[in-house]
């Protein structure tokens, strides 16, 4: 059961947390309008006051509003002041790098958010406009900050704006770092304990500096050292690249352009920032309905290829033309084609280094570690989350061993090939996706020609994501129930397959069939995981960024036909298991 908020006033229930804010929120109209317009609605006071937007590994995300439970510049102000506490405990004289995206008040939040680090004395470099997630990732290293910030909701519909916190290494902050930055933020009060300043003062005081172009330059340089395309290669390829009125159009056609692909087509539509996505109400690359502008502008012009990055431009999205119609290419295969054509690559080039390393998700298609062994490449499973895939990266550069890492991938449209970001970058990945498109265009090849001959050679695995909503404090309720009711009753069988073993990564124990047991050596996570027959996979989490729960499921057959056909008896055990 939710616990009761309480404030340092002594409020016992959300009616006074209400009143409370009403009382201290009268000289910002957007917020005291809000509130005052549903002092009669207890449904609504109750949905923005039941909770306090709960501070994780990935910072603050919520629908923008007023209330404890929703995104605004007094949670902002809270999580910086936090979060400012928190570094001047473990640093001198710290710095923080902070960008943003294209969302609603993004660029509030991210000035709101400069000012209360600069007026607790901590150094702020803040990018003058838009930029893609992995540049403040890049920056925070490039910068020797301690801590970052990007205030983005990723590919969450236009409603959400967030609040992403980064630690020294460029990684978003660790879950014992989040810890105690919550407990930082629970000792502040909204509104009496944040320290505040004017942006434009400090900025001419100094205590605020914008990151140059040198910094943007620096981070294409080394996005240039990962590329694989030899010279002599024709970059003649026609792109239609649509940043969904994110931020991707501050770098994406630039680097691209350096890199020799000059024939890049933007939809009107989408080519401006816009945190309203007119044209694209659920900004997320991972679905058809984000990309069909952009497939509209390439059937136009007879592109050979499409690229969408999400509005903070960490995910990227492709379709390739397949005779008179688009193929959409999913994440678990974007990922095995990468990884495969890198390894390819690197081979031929001699670059690839000595014990290689790959890293990817758990929930990620165990395809990938058939085609990692074919290449003697080392791979490495981690948590859902490219934080942890940027953590791997950091302990090899610990040990002086960053080079031989080569790439990481998860299944959301998430890609690295280089240890200069420590996030996922669609920068990074939408130049490589090109440079193999073009490579296999002068080899008389399709990239699902080559998905196919993968297929052969590995096995024709086929994933599928389903996600279940719970809105509200009633469904958040009802979604741990059902985490507990899976963790407490494990099946036996799902869609008429054994278990064979499941692992349960919040106690850190996987358990056999034959009641075996195993530690697993992986931060604790509310996550579960179920091995079956034939080497089916299905896991089962709640979502860290929305009110979700998440299934994946991993099939394979001696034919894709097959494989879908067994992926979707496994998801419909799991509809029918949430009563969706």
């Amino acid at each position: 059961m939710l616990q009761i908020l309480q404030n340092k006033k002594g409020c016992e229930n959300m009616k006074d947390i209400y009143n409370h804010w009403l009382e201290y929120t009268k000289e910002n109209d957007e917020i005291y309008n809000e509130l005052a317009s549903i002092k009669d609605d207890d449904a609504a006071i109750e949905d923005r006051f039941y909770r306090e937007l709960e501070f994780g590994t990935g910072g603050l995300r919520g629908v923008i509003g007023a209330g404890t439970n929703r995104m605004n510049v007094y949670t902002v102000g809270k999580a910086a002041q936090g979060c400012s506490n928190y570094l001047l405990k473990h640093y001198q004289n710290p710095s923080v790098a902070i960008g943003y995206d294209s969302r609603i008040h993004s660029d509030l939040f991210a000035e709101t958010a400069a000012s209360i680090y600069a007026a607790n004395g901590i150094k702020v470099y803040i990018y003058p406009k838009l930029m893609p997630t992995p540049s403040v990732s890049f920056a925070i290293r490039d910068l020797k900050c301690q801590g970052g910030v990007v205030v983005t909701a990723s590919h969450n519909p236009a409603k959400y704006n967030g609040y992403k916190v980064y630690g020294s290494d460029g990684c978003q902050i660790t879950t014992e770092a989040a810890k105690e930055i919550q407990a930082e933020i629970n000792n502040v009060d909204t509104f009496k304990d944040v320290k505040k300043g004017y942006f434009k003062n400090l900025l001419e005081q100094g205590k605020i500096s914008y990151i140059g172009d040198d910094t943007v330059q620096r981070y294409f340089d080394e996005i240039a050292k990962v590329s694989v395309l030899p010279k002599d290669i024709s970059r003649d390829v026609s792109i239609v690249y649509t940043p969904l009125n994110g931020a991707g159009i501050s770098c994406v056609p630039d680097c691209l352009k350096q890199h020799g692909f000059n024939n890049i087509t933007i939809p009107d539509e989408q080519k401006n920032p816009d945190g309203n996505f007119p044209t694209c109400p659920y900004p997320n690359p991972e679905i058809r309905e984000a990309l069909n502008v952009g497939l509209e502008w390439a059937e136009k012009i007879k592109s050979d290829l499409l690229l969408a990055t999400d509005p903070d431009c960490d995910r990227v999205g492709i379709a390739v033309k397949d005779k008179d119609e688009y193929k959409l290419i999913t994440g678990n295969e974007m990922g095995v084609l990468l990884l495969d054509f890198i390894c390819k690559m690197r081979i031929k080039s001699k670059t690839m280094p000595e014990n290689p390393i790959a890293v990817k998700t758990i929930v990620t298609t165990p395809m990938a570690a058939k085609v990692a062994k074919h290449y003697n490449v080392e791979l490495i499973d981690v948590l859902t989350g490219f934080k942890f895939i940027g953590e791997q990266i950091g302990l090899l550069e610990k040990v002086g061993q960053e080079n031989r890492y080569i790439f990481g991938f998860e299944e959301s449209y998430g890609y690295l090939s280089g240890s200069f970001v420590r996030d996922k970058d669609a920068v990074n990945a939408s130049l490589l996706i090109c440079e193999m498109f073009a490579y296999y265009k002068s080899q008389g090849q399709s990239l699902l020609d080559v998905l196919s001959e993968l297929y052969k050679t590995y096995g024709f695995y086929q994933s599928k994501l389903l996600t279940f909503t719970f809105e509200g404090s009633a469904g958040f309720a009802k979604m741990q129930d059902l985490m507990n009711g899976v963790r407490n009753n494990k099946p036996d069988e799902i869609a008429g397959y054994k278990v064979l073993a499941v692992a349960d990564y919040q106690n850190s124990t996987m358990v056999k069939l034959n009641g075996e047991k195993e530690n697993i050596n992986l931060p604790k996570s509310n996550v579960i995981r179920f091995f079956l027959d034939n080497d089916l996979e299905a896991v089962i989490r709640p979502s860290g960024t929305e009110p979700k729960l998440k299934v994946y499921v991993t099939a394979i057959g001696d034919t894709l036909e097959n494989s879908n056909l067994i992926a979707e008896k496994l998801a419909n055990y799991f509809s029918d298991l949430t009563n969706i």
